[in-house]
């Protein structure tokens, strides 16, 4: 997700993202580990989005 689509939603919006994106790169890290599946670049987009929107809240927060 790029960081114009993430500006774009609610605060309330990027918080229920965050919360998905962490539950799922935590449901993938196990399944890679597990050598359920071998798809090692989701898990780092997923933690690349997360840094995204936790950059974004820290922007916000540093601005307000």
């Amino acid at each position: 997700m790029k960081m114009k689509e993430l500006r774009e939603k609610s605060q309330g919006e990027r918080q229920k993202l965050l919360i998905e994106l962490r539950k799922k790169a935590r449901e993938l890290r196990f399944s890679v580990a597990g050598r359920e599946t071998k798809n090692h670049r989701e898990y780092r987009a997923i933690k690349k989005d997360v840094a995204r929107t936790l950059t974004l809240r820290h922007e916000e927060e540093l601005n307000a």
